[in-house]
């Protein structure tokens, strides 16, 4: 699947997983009437979307250095028409 079709999927097929997780931490959850699947998918989309993130920011470093340094160096552009 691409990088990025898990952050856009709002219906897909469910899978089984199994998970282990303080007993104490999901007794509690129940007793809340936490749903414990909803929570893990949005938990971990959450989690992707971040990494996701990260990614972008590494992958684009260079060019967003270059961009503030020329900012930095020569101003924004129209700045003198600015009215703020």
């Amino acid at each position: 699947m691409h990088s990025q079709a898990y952050l856009h999927l709002q219906s897909s097929a469910k899978k089984s997983v199994n998970l282990t997780a303080n007993a104490n931490l999901v007794a509690f959850a129940k007793e809340k009437k936490i749903n414990l699947s909803e929570t893990f998918e949005e938990a971990l989309l959450s989690k992707l979307r971040a990494m996701q993130q990260q990614e972008w920011l590494d992958q684009n470093r260079e060019g967003i250095e270059a961009y503030n340094e020329r900012i930095e160096r020569n101003g924004i552009f129209a700045s003198k028409f600015r009215r703020f």
